[in-house]
């Protein structure tokens, strides 16, 4: 079965953002690309691009989650767009609740993590970084 493997985009921040996400899911990321390592003459990279993530993969569990820093040619991400959000399916409570303070530390948090209507553990934020995410437990997974 295919896997779905969120990409994030960032406005020269991916680094920090990812060694963030390091810290939340433990792990080594698997790889990690720079301007300057695809730079050449047809190709030409500022230097003030050159040390920004061209490509960063953190595997987590079975997927990856991997971003890069969006080129100043191509203009600013908007980084308070709603459109879609990163799901996180904990393998228990405690988990979601680690997740979930480590994600969430100086972000936004639309839903507190707590046992939901629907009757799972579940909890909707945003992180530091403008990332949306939902962390969620059930007992009937």
């Amino acid at each position: 079965m295919a896997l779905i493997n969120p990409h994030i985009n960032f406005n020269g921040n991916a680094e920090e953002a990812f060694n963030f996400y390091k810290s939340a899911f433990g792990g080594d990321f698997q790889s990690i690309v720079r301007f300057k390592e695809i730079a050449s003459a047809e190709n030409p990279i500022s230097e003030n691009e050159a040390n920004k993530i061209m490509h960063i993969a953190l595997p987590i569990g079975q997927n990856v989650l991997m971003g890069n820093d969006v080129p100043e040619i191509l203009g600013k991400v908007n980084e308070r767009e709603n459109r879609s959000k990163i799901a996180i399916t904990a393998a228990s409570r405690e988990e979601a609740d680690i997740l979930y303070n480590s994600l969430s530390k100086g972000g936004e948090i639309e839903m507190p993590i707590a046992d939901s209507p629907w009757g799972s553990y579940f909890a909707m934020f945003r992180d530091k970084f403008g990332i949306e995410w939902m962390i969620d437990f059930s007992t009937n997974s």
